[in-house]
């Protein structure tokens, strides 16, 4: 599913994000899985990860993440019309992170919920919250993805643990002129191969009991070599289908901002998008896999170092569980 707005569009007006203070080394992983740096290192391009702190949850992080977007983008949280939090790791199922964050916030006239994409939430919850903004529904929203992936993988399991770390990153939208801020987006799925990366325990299929958390069944799986190509050739799509969509070529794209999954993974898509690595926002080396958090993490950063100027085009593209898979396109 691909659209641009239909009446106006939105922009961003505010980045923030927020990573645990606690960092968990690949030599820390040694000590307690039988892994290696270098094996590590080889296979996903991870050195580190952060964990949260045993007193935060998943709320904790994205109100950090929120307020810093919400300060950067100058604006009265009074105003705040929307609040979608992209994860799949909540406080709990009820009630949202989302309403958690806005009485946090004190953002009251907000309308708030969660939004489950795995990896591609992100990207999912602009997108929706662009299409509320562009019909005029409307005209200032946050988009939280935030992650704390520690508390669900299997620390027995080597093959899953070293690759997920835990963090929240946030944008503000505001309403703006068709063709400015977002200029394309693409969402799509594809529920036949959930397979390939699920969390089998926990829901109403497999409550929580003792022989399901004895069969370790709460943790996440994934079948990582089927999910290799897929994910290239599904970003690389996404991406190319809304650079189609928006009438903007390739050699015309300032930088682009992957899910970080695998560094692997991330050159391929370069490669297949025909990209110099300066044009590629990388850092899946100091945060692993924040699933949701990841692209909102590294826009973040982005944006702190100064080299993501205004005018620049920016493409975000993501792949997850599901399997979903996604992109936006905006000028900054």
């Amino acid at each position: 599913m691909s659209g641009n707005s239909g009446i106006g569009s939105a922009k961003i007006t505010g980045i923030g994000y927020y990573l645990p203070e606690k960092i968990l080394t690949n030599f820390d992983l040694e000590k307690m899985v039988d892994t290696s740096d270098e094996w590590i290192v080889t296979r996903s391009g991870i050195r580190e990860r952060r964990i949260a702190a045993e007193h935060e949850a998943a709320s904790d992080l994205a109100y950090e993440a929120a307020k810093m977007a919400v300060e950067k983008a100058g604006i009265d949280i009074k105003d705040v019309d929307l609040i979608i939090v992209a994860t799949v790791t909540p406080d709990m199922t009820l009630p949202s992170t989302a309403c958690i964050i806005q009485e946090k916030l004190g953002a009251m006239k907000a309308a708030a919920f969660d939004l489950s994409a795995a990896c591609s939430g992100f990207i999912y919850g602009v997108a929706t919250a662009q299409s509320m903004i562009g019909i005029g529904h409307i005209k200032k929203a946050i988009v939280v993805g935030v992650e704390v992936l520690s508390r669900i993988v299997d620390w027995e399991d080597r093959a899953t643990c070293v690759l997920f770390g835990d963090g929240a990153g946030a944008v503000v939208l505001e309403a703006c002129e068709k063709g400015e801020g977002i200029i394309g987006t693409y969402m799509q799925s594809d529920g036949s191969l959930g397979e390939l990366l699920y969390r089998p325990g926990g829901g109403t299929r497999l409550p929580f009991n003792e022989e399901m958390i004895r069969e370790r069944q709460h943790y996440v799986k994934m079948k990582g070599d089927g999910l290799f190509k897929i994910a290239v050739r599904s970003m690389v799509d996404a991406a190319e289908k809304t650079l189609d969509e928006a009438g903007v070529k390739k050699k015309d794209i300032d930088y682009l901002i992957p899910h970080q999954a695998n560094i692997r993974i991330i050159e391929g898509v370069r490669k297949r998008l025909k990209l110099e690595k300066e044009q590629v926002v990388v850092n899946i080396d100091r945060v692993g896999n924040t699933s949701s958090a990841s692209i909102p993490i590294a826009l973040g950063e982005l944006n702190e170092s100064g080299t993501l100027k205004k005018g620049d085009l920016v493409i975000m593209v993501a792949f997850g569980g599901g399997l979903t898979w996604g992109s936006i396109l905006f000028r900054n």
